[in-house]
């Protein structure tokens, strides 16, 4: 495929990519729509989630928590043994399942806290993605970065599980804002850039569209928790 790129004009470079890039948001929006109707579907079917507001709650969310984890690993380690048509089912199945763990946040905060805040992310999101798409930058150099700033960011919370420290709940919500801030454009540009190494309608191109509409969809994800984390309203 680089080869043929050599041979194509600016025009035909700038469609495949295109239509590669479309083709990754398609299958993210399906996912945040999957997500989004069950996290809303739970949250209002008081006999379902009484698994997570019940004395024994921290069990069932957890072990839901720790499906979705693997899931995300057996796609991510074993993709290149697996057909298009499977790694899009388990797509649709963690956008599912984590449907199911983030509609606890209705019982946390307000409605239309949740929904500005959604709109915030959107907004936020399609600048940062737009910028990673048209920038002549390389955004190569600031993804090692990101990703240790990820690490920190998740080893706090965890430190912060213990200590209920609120200076550093608020740090660690705005220093996760700013990384996912940053891998949304990272990631897009690493999208585009794959675009001219697949063939979009080969095998490979269907199943690099559905893992680049996962990195986006979970950058979208983690920056509208942590944005809540800092605009929500608390019931």
């Amino acid at each position: 495929m680089q080869n043929q790129v050599q041979n194509l004009t600016a025009e035909e470079v700038k469609s495949i990519q295109t239509s590669f890039v479309n083709k990754v948001y398609v299958w993210m929006g399906l996912a945040l729509t999957i997500t989004g109707i069950v996290a809303m579907r739970v949250a209002d079917s008081g006999t379902f989630m009484g698994m997570f507001t019940g004395a024994s709650s921290a069990m069932p969310f957890y072990i839901l928590i720790a499906i979705e984890l693997g899931l995300v690993w057996w796609m991510v380690s074993r993709i290149d043994s697996m057909s298009s048509g499977f790694a899009t089912a388990l797509f649709i199945l963690y956008s599912a399942l984590n449907g199911v763990t983030l509609s606890v946040l209705f019982y946390v905060y307000t409605s239309a806290s949740i929904a500005s805040t959604f709109f915030i992310t959107a907004g936020t999101f399609g600048i940062c993605s737009a910028y990673g798409y048209f920038t002549k930058k390389d955004l190569t150099s600031i993804g090692g970065f990101l990703f240790m700033g990820l690490i920190g960011v998740i080893i706090a919370t965890i430190v912060n599980i213990f200590l209920a420290s609120s200076t550093l709940y608020w740090i660690i919500s705005y220093a996760g804002v700013a990384i996912f801030i940053g891998l949304t454009a990272y990631d897009t540009q690493k999208i585009k850039n794959m675009s001219l190494e697949l063939d979009a309608d080969s095998e490979q191109g269907k199943k690099g569209a559905v893992m680049g509409a996962l990195a986006l969809y979970l950058d979208f994800i983690n920056m509208f928790i942590f944005l809540l984390r800092i605009f929500g309203s608390r019931r």
